[in-house]
């Protein structure tokens, strides 16, 4: 492959980073590092190795097939696509929500102007929504690039400063955490760790947009190639934060406030107590363009899934089903901001674990579809590929097991 066609196949992969980076990372793997130290190295690496087949399953099948995984889904029974379709339609506000409510805080902080986090979230999300109507994927697949370049870049600094920055000797034990409280926050780590499983779908949704867009339609090796540079660079910012966290928020007494405005403040602030003033910058923009990468991908991508779904449960196509989603969840999350705000933790944390227990079935889907006769032989996953998915499935199936034990 050569360097014009590998600029040219990168895209989905980067809107599948700019997806998973955001409250995964700048806020349950900044609050690993913080409570844990790197005992929780385990699980993140763990998570994203077990994970890591049933994502790739995503562009994979779009390549091998061109089609969505949607579009497999509804091959395997009309039920399965109803049950997504609940699935998605239960979480789509509290993530948008979410992911929204920490950018508008990052704002806040970073712009001043005002501190009304309903309006910075307003703000955001139609400037979002211009993006999306004026530039559609293209703009959004060329806008990524930059996003990701500017995050890495800026990551990448604060953690040496960090590092640099440190006397206390690492501590590189490795924690299983205890009691409810523990077990429920690791839950909710692993839940949004890269990102929720069904974020594979929305991967495959931007492939075929892709090829739509794109003079040359792209194979699976090149699909592949284009995830695994997103899906590295989720690992290793995930492991930034954790870093991050331990090396500057662990054992500092500091109480991590649940409203997506105070921590975000907490946490800019404890890096310039720590790391110098001269660190505000580059803290700001890594943690900015972590979670605004997040807002304008979900933004776009839970619209197109839930278009995709309706037009194959209805048998009807019609573009305006993509804008009347994404309409749809502007005007929910902004009802959800607006009159739950004060809530906003526990939705997270809802909605993460929710993320989890739910992975097991995208994830015996996945397999299942790109191991069947839909999909050529020649581009099934090898053996080695397919005892991972199985593992990965045990892993995914035993937790969620182990978690619904301990709370009741």
């Amino acid at each position: 492959m050569n360097k014009k066609t590998i600029l040219q196949s990168l895209g989905p992969g980067l809107l599948f980073a700019g997806a998973a980076i955001g409250v995964s990372h700048l806020v349950q793997s900044t609050r690993a590092g913080a409570e844990f130290g790197f005992g929780l190295l385990w699980a993140l690496l763990l998570v994203n190795l077990f994970k890591y087949p049933f994502f790739q399953f995503g562009p994979r099948y779009a390549a091998a097939t061109g089609e969505t995984l949607l579009d497999g889904y509804q091959k395997l029974g009309k039920g399965v696509l109803v049950a997504y379709f609940i699935l998605n339609f239960a979480t789509m506000f509290t993530i948008q929500a979410a992911v929204t409510v920490v950018t508008a805080g990052l704002a806040s902080q970073l712009f001043g102007i005002t501190n009304d986090l309903v309006l910075w979230s307003s703000i955001l999300m139609l400037i979002s929504l211009i993006i999306l109507l004026l530039g559609k994927y293209k703009l959004l697949d060329n806008l990524m690039k930059y996003i990701i370049a500017i995050l890495t870049t800026s990551t990448i600094v604060a953690v040496s400063v960090a590092l640099f920055s440190t006397k206390d000797a690492f501590d590189v034990t490795q924690i299983l955490p205890s009691g409810t409280v523990e077990i429920t926050f690791l839950i909710a780590f692993l839940g949004w760790m890269p990102a929720p499983l069904d974020v594979s779908i929305w991967h495959s949704i931007w492939s075929i947009e892709k090829n739509k867009n794109s003079f040359q339609k792209l194979n699976p090796k090149d699909a592949i190639f284009d995830f695994n540079i997103g899906y590295i660079s989720t690992l290793f910012l995930g492991i930034c934060f954790v870093l991050l966290g331990a090396l500057v928020m662990y054992k500092s007494g500091e109480n991590f406030s649940n409203k997506g405005g105070v921590f975000a403040s907490q946490l800019i602030k404890l890096y310039t107590k720590n790391l110098g003033d001269f660190s505000y910058i580059f803290i700001a923009i890594a943690a900015f363009t972590t979670m605004f990468s997040t807002t304008i991908t979900t933004l776009d991508a839970s619209p197109r899934a839930m278009a995709k779904t309706t037009n194959l449960l209805f048998a009807k196509q019609t573009k305006l089903n993509y804008w009347f989603w994404i309409i749809f969840l502007f005007v929910g999350t902004f009802i959800i901001l607006k009159f739950f705000l004060a809530n906003m933790g526990l939705l997270v944390k809802i909605a993460t674990i929710l993320s989890f227990i739910t992975a097991p079935f995208y994830a015996i889907l996945n397999y299942i579809l790109i191991t069947g006769t839909n999909t050529p032989k020649e581009h099934q996953p090898k053996l080695f590929l397919k005892t991972l998915s199985i593992i990965g499935i045990l892993f995914l199936v035993g937790f969620s097991i182990w978690y619904i034990f301990i709370i009741f």
